[in-house]
């Protein structure tokens, strides 16, 4: 176990037992509101406390274990032991590691919004393979996917799409995705079988669900109609049923032209502008309350550079943790967990542990 958690769980002990002398405090009994906070922070302690007790007799047992296997009459039981603890201290080392982690579900979405940047038809054609990797693992996780706004690439794949993702937990595991997406490769427009670098970014915003705390005027927004040039057979560039948002004061622009009907087209394009509005108030006040670039992960934002894809590897990079896997054909057909939990455990504990 790494040594800072080790030290942190060694607080955590001296805080119980500085807790339990507290009970005995009569000022503390009479008082129901710290009393009760107390105890509340003794539970939210106690299990991890007793989880690093039982690991540390478990360590005690893996060196005696290792003591015994000097002697030869003794070596194959100690051995046989020594297994056995050595299993037993990885599953408490998860345990311990999942309490630092563990938090609520949420049932709130997110807008998932993919665009090529630099690398021309290449760049679209990634953003396309990422596309195809974010709906795979949706369906893996049961999710429900709907295409806000497509705009497609010349030679395929996709100059920008915005996509909307309901299910449980959506945002919390997508989150990390924002930012800067860099792949390795010969693409099939390459004549002379050179490895070209292109790039996407992806941005991952949190769905509002309740609108009413947060509220755009009527008179900041700029609406323009025009006709869809997406699937829709008849439909399709026979009436202005595509709608194309302005929010004046933050020159925010959200397209929709998905949909048959101007209202649903116009009601999906509010909800984009509703959360990318809001995301954008969020992030100024978070960069104004703590030094957020600090952080483990960056900012977030689309300049970040998260990962780098490389095919002729079959390796994936993501740079905010080192962590490099050569495992990159499973994660693009929808294994993203290989790579989403590794940071989110990362950054739960940091947080947790209140690194800076």
């Amino acid at each position: 176990m790494k040594k800072f958690i080790v030290k942190k769980l060694y607080s955590f002990k001296s805080r119980i037992e500085k807790i339990e002398k507290m009970f005995c405090n009569i000022s503390y009994k009479n008082n129901k509101k710290k009393f009760n906070n107390l105890l509340k922070e003794h539970h939210k302690l106690k299990n991890i406390v007793s989880l690093f007790d039982s690991w540390k007799e478990n360590l005690k047992k893996i060196v005696q274990c290792k003591d015994l296997m000097k002697y030869n009459d003794l070596y194959e039981l100690a051995k046989e032991e020594y297994v056995f603890f050595k299993r037993k201290n990885n599953v408490l080392k998860k345990k311990i590691y999942k309490l630092f982690t563990s938090k609520k579900k949420s049932k709130n979405g997110c807008f998932v919004e993919i665009r090529s940047a630099s690398g021309g038809d290449e760049a679209s054609i990634f953003a396309g393979d990422l596309f195809r990797m974010y709906t795979k693992y949706s369906d893996i996780k049961n999710w429900k996917m709907n295409i806000i706004n497509i705009n497609y690439g010349y030679r395929g794949g996709f100059k920008e799409i915005i996509i909307k993702i309901n299910g449980k937990n959506v945002f919390e595991k997508l989150k990390f995705e924002s930012g800067g997406h860099r792949v390795q490769r010969i693409p099939k427009t390459e004549n002379q079988g050179r490895t070209h670098t292109s790039t996407c970014t992806v941005a991952v915003i949190p769905e509002i669900k309740n609108s009413k705390e947060f509220v755009i005027k009527n008179s900041d927004l700029k609406i323009d109609t025009f006709k869809s040039s997406g699937a829709g057979g008849q439909h399709v560039n026979t009436t202005d049923s595509a709608i194309r948002i302005t929010h004046i004061p933050t020159g925010n622009v959200v397209e929709c032209q998905n949909e048959r009907s101007q209202h649903k087209n116009k009601s999906r394009a509010m909800e984009v502008l509703y959360a990318r509005i809001k995301d954008q108030e969020e992030k100024k006040i978070k960069e104004k309350n703590s030094n957020i670039r600090k952080n483990l992960l960056g900012s977030g934002e689309r300049s970040d550079r998260n990962r780098t894809y490389n095919f002729s590897q079959n390796r994936i990079t993501d740079h905010r943790i080192n962590l490099s896997l050569y495992c990159l054909d499973k994660i693009l057909d929808g294994d993203l967990d290989l790579i989403i939990n590794p940071i989110i455990q990362k950054y739960e504990i940091n947080k947790f542990l209140k690194i800076k």
